[in-house]
This record gives C-alpha cells, sequence and structure tokens, in this order.
C-alpha cells in the first residue's frame, strides 16, 4: 500500500481529521496554527479559517457547520466562517490547559478531552457536551474521566459497547464498558500499553522507538488504528489490544486517522511538523500534511453533532 500527499500545504500540527459525506470534504484543523482547513481531495482545493484560539478538535453538526473545541470552551458555528457561539465553559487555567482529541459519539454527543501543556501532573480530563434539545434543556458538559497529561486516541466501538482513550505520555490506551444510552462508563483497564522511549534514543537511531499513542479511529470490524506519535507508523489493534497491522509512514509524526470517500475505504491521516529537527523535515519533507491510503477494510462514517 502506497502513501499519497493530499494537500501539500502542511500544518505545524495537524489532528481532527474528518470525512464530510455530503459536502465530499476532508476536514482537519492546525493546532498552532489556529486555522480549520477544508479541501476537496479529488481537485486539490484547499480552504482555511482562522480562529481567536488554538482549536483542539472539530466535528460536523447536523443543523450545518461545526462544534468547536478552543482552548477555553466548545463553540458553535452555524456555517463556515461563521461567528462563534460558546456553548459550554470548562473550569481549567487556559494559559497552561487547553481542549486536544476529541469526536462525536453515535447519538451525536461531542466529546473532547483536555491537556497539560506543562505535563507536569495529571490533571487533563474528558468531557462529554450534550446538546440535544429533546426535551427543551439546556446544553450540558459533564467530566467522564480524568488522570491523564494529554487526551488523546478516543473512539468508540461499532456496538457502541466500549469507549477507548488515550493518555500519549503514559504510553496508554484505556477501554471502558460504556453504556452508551445511559452515558455511563464502567470496568475501567488498560487495553495495551505500547513500550516507553528507550534513554538515549532518537528517531531513526538503533535504538528504534515505536512512538505514542495519539489521535485513533475504528473500522467497521472493530478494530482500532492509532497514530503512533514520532513512531512514523501508524497500528491496527484488534479488539483484543493485539497489533495486527503495523503501516510505516513517510513522516515521523503521526497525529490522527479518519477514513474518507464513498466506500470509506480511503485512510486519511494528518501529521505534525512543528518543533521537529531541521535535518528530520528534510529527511521527511510530507510532515505536516495530509496523506492517504486505500485499505480493505472500510471505516465508519463520521457521527454528527445534534442540536
Amino acid at each position: 500500500m502506497t502513501w499519497q500527499t493530499v494537500v501539500k500545504q502542511p500544518s505545524g500540527l495537524g489532528e481532527s481529521p474528518f470525512w464530510h459525506p455530503q459536502e465530499q470534504l476532508l476536514y482537519w484543523i492546525d493546532i498552532p496554527g489556529r486555522r480549520i482547513h477544508r479541501a476537496n481531495v479529488f481537485m486539490g482545493t484547499l480552504q482555511s479559517w482562522d480562529l481567536p484560539q488554538d482549536p483542539g478538535c472539530i466535528a460536523p453538526a447536523r443543523r450545518g457547520g461545526l462544534v468547536i473545541a478552543l482552548r477555553d470552551g466548545i463553540y458553535r458555528a452555524r456555517e463556515w466562517g461563521g461567528a462563534l457561539a460558546a456553548i459550554a465553559r470548562v473550569e481549567h487555567d487556559a494559559a497552561t490547559m487547553r481542549f486536544n482529541d476529541g469526536k462525536c459519539d453515535a447519538l451525536g454527543r461531542f466529546w473532547a478531552g483536555s491537556i497539560n501543556e506543562a505535563k507536569d501532573r495529571a490533571n487533563a480530563a474528558l468531557y462529554c457536551l450534550d446538546a440535544r434539545r429533546d426535551g427543551g434543556q439546556s446544553p450540558m458538559l459533564s467530566q467522564m474521566a480524568e488522570g491523564v497529561t494529554t487526551a488523546n486516541g478516543l473512539a468508540f466501538s461499532p456496538d457502541a459497547r466500549t469507549l477507548y482513550w488515550a493518555d500519549t505520555p503514559a504510553h496508554a490506551v484505556r477501554a471502558w464498558d460504556w453504556d452508551a444510552a445511559h452515558n455511563t462508563l464502567s470496568h475501567g483497564r488498560v487495553f495495551t500499553r505500547f513500550a516507553a522511549e528507550p534513554e538515549g534514543g532518537a528517531p531513526g537511531s538503533a535504538l528504534a522507538y515505536g512512538g505514542r499513542p495519539d489521535g485513533a479511529t475504528v473500522d467497521a470490524e472493530g478494530h482500532y488504528w492509532v497514530a503512533m506519535f514520532e513512531g512514523a507508523q501508524l497500528l491496527r489493534l484488534a479488539p483484543s489490544g493485539e497489533v495486527v497491522a503495523a503501516f510505516a509512514l513517510p513522516v515521523q509524526c503521526p497525529t490522527m486517522p479518519c477514513f474518507g470517500g464513498d466506500d470509506l475505504r480511503t485512510l486519511f491521516v494528518t501529521t505534525a511538523r512543528k518543533g521537529r529537527p531541521e535535518a528530520e523535515l528534510a529527511q521527511k519533507p510530507a510532515s505536516g500534511m495530509v496523506l492517504s491510503m486505500r485499505v480493505e477494510t472500510p471505516g465508519l462514517p463520521v457521527h454528527f453533532f445534534e442540536d
């Protein structure tokens, strides 16, 4: 399988990709660039939207536009480039904390985890925003899990019975039994743990490093696909946690995969270049770009935010 470059304009830290089935466009964000991008992958055209804060993650909304997690809270835009209306604020110090990885579940609730940028303690958390108005209630933000430094790897099994969530610096992905209807988590456990970076190791050195878990998605068979930051690879894990396939990438720092295209068999991966050594960027010029390849097992369509 061969990786293709989707759009050649790089992001500092690309994240949160999704395929919009109605628009036939690929969306993603550049966190340090404070932008949302969307591209027609068939024509190679790109549109960008500047934001007032660092975005952590985005999701499409059923009624149009996007839901966007920024540094200090979750916002709603009714159209591309439109005004941002705050939906929920989070009680963390926005000077050192911000939202990071997230997405919607099948019932239209928006989930987003946070990150402690100082990385001095595990005080980041996972939140769920329920803005459905069936009963006329106001949007409600609930903390669902805690005790991590960098929230990543959020994904839901196809049967809506398992929730996955990673702590990148801990090199671990956790899993919970999830009651989607009542939105409760139980039986928390380590789904898989990856080897830590060896002392004295460096990307490409003899002390090979497999990377640490960043963004993730799940395919139609329930396998968990995770981008291994600094590991130059994307892994496919069985529901048991066993690694069943590894796909080498032409960049050191993949950040998050998603499935797209009409048949959901095109795998897109965002990547990073901010802060990477000049020698690495010279050797791996696709760093920061969005890559794609065709795969045998399709993914699942993106879930829309309901409000």
